[in-house]
């Protein structure tokens, strides 16, 4: 199907982000948050993102302003009748939260609209089975920063029908983004391979092997990451990080995905990372 107007359900880091590439495309783009404040927020995200690449010689003054003025901010889903071709989630990483967004979506959405929820880990075919459309739900995991970052895991769940997934793989190509398609495990590629790692350098600051400093030193210098394991997952959000953590554990059923008690102890403490000041390293701004 053809796909014209997208709505983001969500305005946090990746609602907004996901809103950005897509306006940016060329897409008329709605972006919903209950949250008044944090449809702000999100507008400022990507209004500042904009400004920064045209700054850079990335994009013309008036391209910009035309991809803002594709962008709609929307506080009230009952407002207006919605006429998303295309219908993305991104709030929190709870799976009843996401089942409750897309039992009222399935209610509020044209028939012809296609679902999909940027989870980083929850079974696809599970929140997929509170709507009606099974066939056309899908998993489109973008990777943080959005406008940034190339990949997008696509997942199919059960009923997914070969149609939705290969419109999906087409938006993702519009967005310039590298789809890759994954089965729907807990965690999928990306954090199934990732989040272990991250949690296994918790342990090793708990375990006293060495400190937070030096075990991001071993993963930048010794293994060539950009970015050290701690250091990421303070981006990421430690809650964020602990909730994967147990989506694996659960999933699985595996000892080697026990979340770290440090890092739960951290996520107690309200140490969230980056977004909160303060996780396994302290952030002034």
């Amino acid at each position: 199907m053809t796909v014209k107007e997208v709505m983001v359900i969500g305005a946090g880091q990746m609602g907004a982000g996901i809103a950005l590439v897509f306006a940016r495309s060329g897409y008329e783009v709605k972006l919903y948050d209950a949250d008044i404040g944090a449809l702000k927020r999100g507008k400022q995200y990507i209004e500042k993102i904009f400004e920064k690449d045209v700054a850079k010689g990335k994009m013309e003054a008036d391209t910009k302003e035309q991809a803002l003025n594709r962008l709609q901010l929307v506080v009230d889903l009952d407002a207006d009748p919605i006429t998303a071709d295309f219908i993305i989630e991104a709030v929190v990483e709870k799976l009843e939260v996401k089942k409750d967004v897309f039992r009222r979506l399935d209610e509020l959405a044209p028939s012809h609209s296609l679902f999909a929820t940027n989870t980083s880990s929850l079974p696809i075919t599970e929140i997929a089975a509170v709507t009606g459309r099974a066939e056309q739900f899908i998993g489109m995991h973008f990777m943080n920063p959005v406008p940034v970052m190339k990949l997008v895991e696509i997942i199919r769940g059960l009923e997914t029908s070969d149609a939705t997934y290969q419109t999906v793989q087409q938006l993702a190509e519009a967005l310039g983004k590298q789809d890759v398609e994954v089965k729907d495990f807990p965690g999928f590629a990306s954090n199934r391979i990732l989040m272990p790692m991250i949690n296994e350098a918790v342990y090793t600051v708990f375990e006293g092997v060495a400190s937070i400093e030096d075990v991001d030193q071993v993963m930048k210098l010794g293994m060539n990451h950009p970015m050290g394991p701690l250091q990421l997952a303070d981006f990421i959000g430690l809650d964020t990080c602990l909730s994967i953590m147990e989506i694996l554990h659960e999933g699985f059923g595996d000892s080697k995905y026990r979340p770290c008690p440090l890092l739960r102890q951290y996520v107690q403490a309200g140490r969230l990372g980056k977004k909160a000041g303060k996780g396994f390293y302290s952030y002034t701004d």
